[in-house]
C-alpha cells in the first residue's frame, strides 16, 4: 500500500541497503570514528551528528559502513539511510524533495505499525510526496511516528553527502526541519557532507546542540594509518607472492595520499590495472613520480587525476579529433541524469558502442564502465573528478562545464526524430490502455531523450555566452523536430506512465528556447 502511494519518489538505488556490497570501510580502518557515532546513536546525548569533511575523505564509506552496524546494533533502532550522489547518473539522488519519502519508505518496511500510519496519513494527504521538503516532514515522518510507542531505543536516519543535493534552498529548509525536529518518540540523525557554506550557515553546525565531527580535523597520523591498512591490504591481496613493490612503495603511496582516501583508491585502481607485474610496477613508478604533494587540499589528487587523465589521451595514441570526443564522452557523463548503458549513450553520442568503449577504456581509475553494453551504471567514481575535469584540469584536457548538456540536449532531440513515430505503444486502439509489456522500441536510450531533453536545454540556455554551446542549432530544432512530433512524444510519456511530467518538462523548453532566442545583446 504505501509503495503504491509513493509512486516513483521512493529512490531504491539511494536506499542504504543498495548500496554495492564492496563499498563502506576496510574492516579494521576508521575505528574510532566508527565506534564513537555507535555510541552517540545509542545514547541520550544531541539529536543531530554532522559528519563533515572535505571532498575524498571517506565519508561516504564511513556513512555505509555505519548503516551496516546500526542495523545489527541492539541499542538502537535504525530506520534507513539516503545517500545523495553527483556521480552515480540518478538525478533522484540530488533532489531533496525524494529524501523523506525513502526514508518513511524503508521505516515502514520495518514497523508495521509504522507502515499503517503512513498509509493512512498519505492516502489523507495530495501529491505529499511532490510537495516542498517543508510540507513533507510531518506527512512522511512526524504524524506517522506519534502513533508509534515510546521507546527506549532511539530511532535512528542517515543521510549522507547533503552537499551533492541540487537545491541549496530546499536543504536549508530540510536542515532547519531537522534541528527543529520533535517528536514523542526519539529520533536521530547522522548527517554527512563537505563543510559547504550554505551548510554552515544552518543549525545542525552549532556545537552546543549537535554533536560534530570534521574528518580533516582528525590526527593526520591516525588517517595514514587506516591509509596504509587499505593500501598494503589493496596490494598483497592482487600481488600475493609477487615482488614488483616493496615496503617503501607503500609508505610513498600512503604520503601521497595526504589524508584522502579518495587518491588511494584511485591510485590503485590505476596501478593495479594491468594484468602483468610489469605493467603494474611501471604504473607505480609513474604515480609516485608524477605526484607530487602541495599545499592546497587537492594538490595530490589532481596530480592522479591529470596523471589517469593525460594518459589516456597522449598525443602519439589520440589524435585532436579523438580528444575533443573523449572529452564530449566525458562530459555527457558527468552531466547525465540518471544511469545510462554503454548504447545508450552512444546512441545519444552518434557513436558506435564500440567507440565509446574505446575512448573511454583507459579510464578505469576514473570512471565505472560497465561490463555489458546493456547494462547501466555508466558514471564517474567520484564527485571529485568532475570538479576537477570542469574546473582544475590543464587547458589541453580541461572540459567545458556546459558541453555535455550542450550534446545531450542535440542528442536528444536527434534521437527522438529518428525514433518517435505514430502508435509507438503498438496499441491496437486508442480507446485501450497501453499494452502492459513495455515494447522494444520505448528503449531506454529513448526513455531518456524523452524524459531529459528539456532540462539539458535548460541548462544550456542558463549559460547561453558559453563558447561550448551552440544555440542556433538547438534553439532550430526544438522548432523543426520536437514541435512535428509532439504527440509521438506524449505516447512515451504516456507508455512509461509519465504523461504527468508533460506540461513542466513543456514549460521548462518554452522557457528556455526564449532564452537561447533572446538576442546577444540582451543577454
Amino acid at each position: 500500500m504505501v509503495g503504491t502511494v509513493l509512486g516513483d519518489r521512493f529512490v531504491s538505488e539511494a536506499a542504504d541497503d543498495s548500496q554495492p556490497s564492496t563499498a563502506g570501510c576496510m574492516p579494521g580502518t576508521r575505528t574510532q570514528v566508527l565506534s564513537e557515532c555507535i555510541a552517540w546513536a545509542a545514547s541520550d546525548l544531541q539529536m543531530i551528528y554532522w559528519l563533515a569533511g572535505m571532498a575524498g575523505t571517506g565519508k561516504s564509506s564511513i556513512a555505509i559502513t555505519l548503516c551496516r552496524m546500526l542495523r545489527n546494533e541492539p541499542g538502537v533502532f535504525f530506520g534507513g539511510g539516503f545517500f545523495c550522489s553527483r556521480s552515480s547518473g540518478s538525478i533522484d539522488q540530488t533532489d531533496v524533495r525524494r529524501i523523506l519519502p525513502t526514508l518513511s519508505r524503508l521505516m515502514a518496511g520495518k514497523s508495521a505499525q509504522f507502515a499503517t500510519a503512513l498509509a493512512t496519513e498519505l492516502g489523507n494527504t495530495d501529491r505529499a510526496a511532490s510537495k516542498p521538503v517543508r510540507d513533507q516532514i510531518a506527512s512522511f515522518l512526524l504524524r506517522p511516528l506519534s502513533v508509534l510507542s515510546q521507546s527506549h531505543r532511539p530511532i535512528i536516519f542517515v543521510i549522507d553527502a547533503l552537499d551533492e543535493l541540487s537545491d541549496e534552498s530546499e536543504v536549508d529548509q530540510l536542515l532547519h526541519l531537522i534541528a527543529d525536529f520533535q517528536s514523542d518518540v526519539r529520533v536521530k540523525f547522522i548527517l554527512t557532507s563537505r563543510p559547504e557554506t550554505h551548510i554552515r550557515r544552518t543549525p545542525i553546525t552549532n556545537p552546543e546542540h549537535n554533536k560534530i565531527l570534521k574528518l580533516h580535523d582528525i590526527d593526520l597520523v591516525v588517517v595514514q594509518r587506516d591509509i596504509h591498512m587499505y593500501t598494503s591490504r589493496t596490494l598483497a591481496e592482487v600481488a600475493k607472492a609477487s615482488t614488483w613493490y616493496t615496503d617503501a612503495d607503500v609508505e610513498h603511496l600512503v604520503r601521497l595520499s595526504n589524508g584522502l582516501f579518495i587518491f588511494a583508491s584511485t591510485a590503485l585502481r590505476y596501478i593495479l590495472d594491468p594484468e602483468d607485474d610489469q605493467g603494474r610496477s611501471a604504473r607505480l613508478l609513474r604515480v609516485t613520480s608524477a605526484v607530487a604533494q602541495g599545499t592546497a587540499a587537492t594538490a595530490s589528487l589532481d596530480a592522479m587525476y591529470q596523471l589517469v587523465v593525460t594518459e589516456a589521451s597522449q598525443s602519439a595514441t589520440i589524435d585532436t579529433e579523438e580528444l575533443e570526443q573523449l572529452k564530449s564522452n566525458l562530459a555527457c557523463i558527468l552531466s547525465s541524469r540518471s544511469s545510462l548503458t554503454v548504447i545508450a549513450l552512444a546512441d545519444l553520442m552518434n557513436l558506435k558502442p564500440s567507440m565509446l568503449r574505446s575512448s573511454l577504456r583507459r579510464l578505469y581509475a576514473v570512471v565505472h564502465l560497465p561490463d555489458g553494453d546493456h547494462v547501466p551504471g555508466l558514471r564517474a567514481l567520484h564527485v571529485t573528478f568532475g570538479d576537477y575535469l570542469f574546473g582544475r584540469a590543464l587547458p589541453r584536457i580541461r572540459v567545458p562545464r556546459l558541453l555535455g548538456h550542450n550534446s545531450l540536449a542535440r542528442g536528444s532531440l536527434n534521437f527522438m526524430d529518428k525514433k518517435l513515430y505514430f502508435n509507438i505503444s503498438q496499441s491496437l486502439s486508442s480507446y485501450e490502455p497501453n499494452p502492459s509489456i513495455r515494447p522494444d522500441s520505448v528503449t531506454l536510450t529513448l526513455e531518456y531523450a524523452c524524459l531529459h531533453w528539456a532540462h539539458h536545454i535548460a541548462a544550456t540556455s542558463e549559460h547561453s555566452s558559453d563558447a561550448a554551446v551552440d544555440l542556433s542549432t538547438i534553439a532550430t530544432n526544438v522548432n523543426a523536430i520536437f514541435r512535428p512530433k509532439f504527440l509521438f512524444w506524449l505516447e512515451v510519456l504516456s507508455v512509461l506512465q509519465k504523461v504527468g511530467l508533460a506540461p513542466g518538462l513543456l514549460l521548462i523548453a518554452c522557457s528556455s528556447v526564449s532564452r537561447l532566442l533572446e538576442p546577444s545583446e540582451t543577454r
